[in-house]
């Protein structure tokens, strides 16, 4: 057994945990309780000083010589720093939890979880609830090897400040969890979790609000301060903040967006007065002294600075929303106003990075771009379905200087939104192979190849669906690899009964396969290819399509042609033959 574990005053200083939890019995037949072990990147002096390592095996006497970071093994440990012992015997790995236990320590980070999450909400009431994060608990029950929860209280003035600011303080600098009642309001009172057990529990609560009153402090500072000049005013200082050396300032990216924006307006059933308001404001927020503080408050300092100037409540909420979704699964923007703000957004910088050169690697990604990519999708899927994605695009890359970007970014950026598809798609159980069988026919809108996608993936697992994706695949083969022209069917020349009956029931289904596409309704359109299923089965096992008469063969080939094209009405089927 390996056991590595810093003092709780060296974890506060690292900042960041990472523990590894891992059995070790295959490769040593060592019987493995707990390894914890700080990876990030320290200097050796550091580890040195503050890791300790011992090696174990169940139930037997002897050490096994292990070397970690340069230190060797021992059967000695260390207790707590205040309520254990500085060295303590194992005598074997089924001791192991007791025997910290008995020296303050909890050796189980899961237990130290469990343990700080009901201690956490057995300190508030039936109208309170403790916000307890996975992220912050996982940090806490790292910082911590004997936890004790404990509640304290600030000045009900702060509450004034934006409670994001107020919960960045309390969250990221001091690791308290912060309390709302049951309407989701801020309350004056966190909770902190403390690694002593106190004597004086009061006295380390005075202590902790006393750490927190100049942190909440400073964030009513910067607010006050930037409330004393207008969002109007910051916007001139954007042109002081360069976005990207080759694309301008910030001041250029504002325009930029500005200006799609209200061309996307039509699109999206947006308010041009709105859009045109808000995108003359927005980054503005980016020069303030909270969001330099506070940086994840941008677009929400930006709201309140404007509802402070006299905005309306519409263009502060698209200043807010249009950082939106600002993560995968995030909420999106809420109104059309701020969808379109929010989408010229990602489309200026999907353009402007790949019109320059710089697309993501497989390692770099420092403009988020795909992150700015599956955002456009969603967004466009929910406002804008059926907005051309070519139209779009040209619209963002004429915002730009003549000359700056590349003649193929249009082309460039669409062609990285369609490779994008599947990441959007992969918890709806929409396969690879389906969206390629869809981007095959050349869709024009992303509403279209959702609703394509959606019909083809439940087509998919049906007996006919892989009968003619066969089917596709073998008719596509035999027209590759014709090379005379094709015309177009000669009744007069189908011979045989199965091809007679395939180019009526072709000739039947046509009309009601494209009624089907053009009211959207792909699930239909998949029924009616479905009917095709037992004609094109028979011609393939009674008729030979290589005649050797050339006017036969090619009116065979002109019905395999006829067929392949409707079966691209909806999707290339062939893509899913296996």
């Amino acid at each position: 057994h390996t056991h590595t574990r810093a003092p709780i005053h060296t974890y506060a200083r690292m900042h960041t945990y990472t523990y590894t939890h891992t059995y070790l019995t295959k490769c040593f037949g060592l019987h493995v309780v707990d390894i914890e072990s700080k990876i990030e990147s320290v200097s050796e002096a550091m580890l040195h000083t503050c890791v300790r390592v011992g090696c174990l095996a169940k139930k037997v006497t002897k050490t096994f010589l292990v070397c970690v970071f340069g230190l060797n093994a021992s059967r000695t440990t260390r207790g707590h720093r205040f309520h254990g012992d500085q060295a303590v015997e194992v005598a074997n790995a089924d001791v192991y939890e007791e025997t910290l236990r008995a020296q303050h320590v909890i050796a189980s980070v899961e237990e130290r979880k469990a343990l700080i999450s009901a201690q956490v909400k057995a300190l508030v009431s039936d109208s309170e609830c403790a916000i307890v994060e996975d992220d912050l608990l996982n940090e806490v029950a790292g910082l911590v090897e004997w936890p004790v929860a404990l509640r304290g209280t600030f000045d009900t003035a702060f509450l004034a400040v934006p409670r994001q600011a107020l919960i960045s303080s309390m969250r990221e600098h001091q690791k308290y969890f912060h309390i709302e009642d049951q309407n989701g309001t801020l309350l004056p009172a966190f909770i902190t979790v403390s690694n002593i057990q106190s004597k004086n529990p009061q006295s380390v609560i005075y202590g902790n609000e006393k750490v927190i009153r100049p942190r909440l402090a400073d964030a009513a500072f910067f607010f006050n301060t930037d409330k004393q000049t207008t969002l109007a005013s910051k916007a001139t200082r954007l042109k002081g903040v360069l976005f990207q050396r080759d694309l301008g300032t910030l001041a250029d990216k504002q325009r930029r967006i500005a200006s799609v924006a209200e061309s996307l307006c039509s699109s999206l059933g947006a308010d041009a007065v709105t859009v045109n308001a808000a995108g003359t404001l927005l980054k503005a927020d980016l020069v303030s002294d909270m969001v330099g503080e506070f940086p994840e408050l941008q677009g929400i300092a930006g709201r309140h600075y404007a509802l402070h100037d006299g905005e309306t409540e519409s263009v502060a909420d698209a200043i807010e929303q249009h950082y939106w979704p600002k993560f995968s699964g995030d909420a999106l923007p809420l109104t059309p106003e701020a969808a379109a703000l929010a989408l010229a957004d990602r489309l200026d910088t999907l353009v402007g990075i790949f019109g320059i050169g710089q697309s993501p690697t497989g390692s770099k990604d420092p403009f988020a771009l795909r992150r700015a990519s599956l955002a456009a999708i969603r967004i466009l899927l929910r406002f804008a379905p059926g907005a051309n994605i070519d139209d779009l695009l040209q619209k963002a890359s004429a915002s730009f200087n003549e000359g700056v970007l590349a003649p193929s970014v249009v082309e460039t950026v669409k062609g990285y939104l369609l490779d994008r598809l599947p990441a959007h798609y992969d918890e709806q159980g929409v396969s690879v192979d389906v969206l390629r069988s869809v981007t095959a026919v050349g869709t024009d809108s992303f509403g279209d190849i959702d609703s394509r996608s959606l019909a083809v993936t439940a087509f998919a697992g049906t007996e006919a669906a892989e009968a003619l994706a066969a089917a596709n695949k073998r008719v596509a083969n035999i027209l590759a690899k014709v090379n005379e022209p094709i015309g177009e069917v000669d009744a007069a020349l189908l011979l045989e009964p199965a091809e007679i009956a395939l180019s009526g029931a072709l000739g039947r289904s046509r009309d009601c396969l494209a009624a089907a596409v053009a009211d959207n309704d792909f699930p239909e359109a998949l029924n009616q290819l479905a009917l095709l299923r037992r004609d094109v089965d028979s011609f393939f096992d009674t008729v030979l399509v290589n005649a050797e008469d050339k006017a036969v063969r090619l009116n065979r080939l002109a019905l395999l042609q006829e067929l392949r094209a409707q079966f691209l009405k909806v999707a290339d089927l062939a893509v899913l033959a296996r």
